[in-house]
């Protein structure tokens, strides 16, 4: 052959490769024998070695490039990946619906319906029909660049098709990445194989193996992904309506979901949830719920947006996955905080797409409501896929050995006494720093950054320095030598001066520091804060009785409670004796007289989910500062709920309540003007 009937074949190849790719992929028809297929790629990849000039990025054998790669770049999105708000049953769907209806003036609607699938999201960026950049969605704003990877995928086209009409000069299409149940259990086949981790579920499965650092490993997995939106678009058009874009980029090659429907009305949609709920486990991939969309996209512009997701969409979640197990054992696990809960050991169960052998039983209340007994048949739920709990007893499978549990009044680690708060429900250890059981999370947080900020000092090394019993509590840290350090496995002298250096330097700090690293039950760097600008000494505060804590403002009965009695306990005043002993030292505290603009006085606010910039401690900082105060739950009272990314509950009740909602630079506006133009 001469070199321009290289060429011309190469063309030939690509073409009937790309065509059999996206009748496979997209359409679902298989048309030619796999034996067919590797010849043709077999062909085009000998002219193509034989041919070096005539290799383009949009070759199909170029699927798997590159070398592994230091770390992912980030990816600013040109427009924002939104999040949905939940719905959990008919009422919450129907009500948006009524929404929806009101603000458009409209009865008869149209929406798009598509299953939800349980994968990860990301961002192809087209150009000239060349597939560019990837991108994981990140926080919504900024993503991974995962292109390497995503070039791997067959489901992702390199280059679009020319058809019917004719795709956008460019535009970011929008998908999810998925792995199908067959291809997780073979995934899992091959690491047991290979005596390496198994993955837990599909979800976790693709998500690893979609930001691999080495882009040959991503080959080797089984992810697939279906697209279902469009964001940013330049020259050019992708229809006027969700089901129009679906059919378009069906038809530039991108796969689009085939269980996807266009429906009339709320009834529609909920008649097709139900559909998809029944044939959920038959699905070849897994699916968490059902997405509804407002069919048309003037609809949806008119609709706009709340916070950080769209009106005119929902996400109606499927009920949590139930299964039935046996009680083994009743538990009490201890918290770094002293806080007692009760665990129900299981007998293994698949449930939710985990195996399940734990699950909470909450507090002594719950116990009680359930009548759980340890032998007993129980109904176990992985609440919100996330946390496993016990939902029922099933009674009539209760066996005649079945043994009543008894909650203790003494912690199972230290034998210290348990106080009950909230009549009674919650149940706390009162031995605080001697407690064994809180001991290494105490410590882990009185070295964290925002308490005694010990730089060098990670949770391993804490489990390490504990486990040799070098340090029983968090004052043995400033005993530490460095023939004791340098003993340690992994730990060189280098390490060992540094950390030393570290512990000493952290001696200098707050009072408000100090009492807030102490991790005494219901007291925040807030309210350390606020002890430290009533008492302005610590011994103080250390002998105020529960009467006087409860006078302070933002400090009730519950809290002042819990002071007492972490300050009446001989061991944490021991403790807290040796820190003092040590050379830990503050300034003298003064009264203050603020001078920062209070533009948030008597302005209570919520934050939920992730913010572009700040952090929850930043923020929760900035607002203190201004004279606002901060909670955790959503009430009426509630002047502001700051929402970022991937929000959850708070802000559905938020917008429940009609609370106002605002993100970080509505936010920023409130705090240096007081108000929101």
């Amino acid at each position: 052959m001469s070199k321009e009937t290289d060429a011309t074949r190469v063309v030939k190849l690509r073409e009937q490769i790309n065509a059999h790719n996206y009748r496979y992929y997209v359409l679902n028809d298989h048309t030619v024998p796999d034996a067919e297929y590797d010849r043709l790629m077999r062909e085009l990849q000998e002219l193509e070695t034989q041919n070096p000039s005539l290799i383009t990025a949009q070759s199909p054998t170029q699927r798997v490039a590159g070398a592994p790669q230091k770390g992912f770049s980030e990816v600013h999105h040109e427009v924002p990946m939104l999040s949905l708000n939940n719905a959990f049953d008919d009422q919450e769907a129907l009500d948006f619906d009524r929404r929806v209806r009101e603000k458009l003036d409209i009865e008869n609607i149209e929406y798009v319906v598509e299953p939800k699938l349980d994968g990860l999201a990301i961002s192809l960026l087209y150009v000239d029909g060349s597939l560019q950049r990837a991108a994981t969605r990140g926080d919504g704003m900024t993503g991974e660049d995962v292109t390497h990877n995503a070039r791997t995928m067959k489901s992702v086209p390199l280059i679009l098709n020319q058809r019917e009409s004719m795709y956008p000069q460019t535009f970011e299409v929008r998908g999810e990445v998925f792995m199908s149940r067959a291809g997780f259990a073979k995934l899992n086949q091959d690491q047991q194989n290979k005596n390496e981790k198994r993955y837990v579920n599909p979800r976790n499965a693709a998500s690893g193996s979609l930001r691999q650092l080495d882009p040959a490993i991503t080959a080797t997995r089984p992810l697939e992904a279906y697209f279902y939106s469009v964001g940013f678009i330049k020259g050019g058009d992708i229809g006027k309506s969700q089901s129009e874009m679906l059919s378009n980029l069906k038809c530039w090659g991108l796969r689009t979901n085939p269980e996807i429907k266009k429906v009339k009305g709320i009834q529609g949609c909920l008649k097709r949830y139900k559909e998809l709920a029944a044939k959920r486990d038959t699905l070849p991939y897994e699916i968490d719920g059902i997405v509804y969309k407002l069919d048309r996209f003037d609809f949806q512009q008119d609709m706009g947006f709340v916070s950080r997701a769209p009106r005119w969409a929902l996400a109606h979640k499927f009920p949590a996955q139930e299964a039935l197990t046996k009680v083994n054992a009743i538990e009490v696990q201890v918290g770094r905080t002293g806080a007692i809960t009760p665990v129900a050991k299981l007998k293994p169960v698949f449930v939710g797409g985990v195996t399940v052998s734990n699950a909470t039983l909450h507090n002594r209340d719950e116990i009680e409501r359930l009548g759980i007994r340890v032998g007993d048949t129980v109904i176990v739920r992985r609440a919100g896929d996330v946390i496993p709990e016990v939902v029922k007893v099933v009674m009539e499978k209760r066996p005649q050995t079945a043994k009543e549990f008894v909650f203790p009044i003494k912690c199972p680690a230290c034998d210290s006494d348990l106080s009950f708060e909230g009549e009674g429900v919650i149940a706390r250890c009162t031995g605080g720093l001697f407690c064994e059981a809180q001991i290494k999370e105490g410590i882990k947080h009185f070295a964290s950054r925002r308490a005694m900020d010990i730089e060098g000092l990670g949770d391993k090394l804490v489990e390490q320095l504990v486990d040799e019993k070098l340090i029983k509590d968090a004052s043995d840290l400033y005993w530490l030598t460095m023939e004791q350090l340098t003993a340690l496995q992994r730990m060189a002298e280098k390490s060992a001066t540094n950390l030393i250096a570290a512990i000493q330097k952290s001696k200098d700090t707050t009072m408000a520091r100090f009492v807030f690293s102490l991790g005494i039950p219901q007291v925040g760097e807030t309210t350390a804060q606020t002890l430290q600008q009533e008492f302005l000494d610590l011994q103080t505060l250390m002998q105020a009785d529960e009467k006087r804590l409860a006078e302070v403002a933002d400090i009730g009965p519950v809290v002042a409670k819990s002071i007492a009695d972490f300050f009446n306990e001989t061991h944490n005043k021991k403790i807290i004796q040796r820190l003092q002993d040590a050379g830990m030292t503050w300034p003298v505290a003064e009264k203050s007289n603020a001078t920062l603009p209070q533009n948030l006085d008597g302005l209570t606010f919520v934050l939920t989910g992730t913010l572009p910039i700040m952090s929850r401690d930043e923020a929760k900082d900035k607002i203190t500062s201004a004279g606002g105060k901060v909670t955790t739950s959503v009430s009426k009272k509630t002047s502001y709920v700051v929402a970022g990314a991937e929000a959850g509950s708070k802000l559905t009740k938020a917008e429940t309540l009609e609370i106002k909602v605002i993100d970080e630079q509505g936010l920023l506006e409130l705090l240096s003007t007081g108000g929101i133009e």
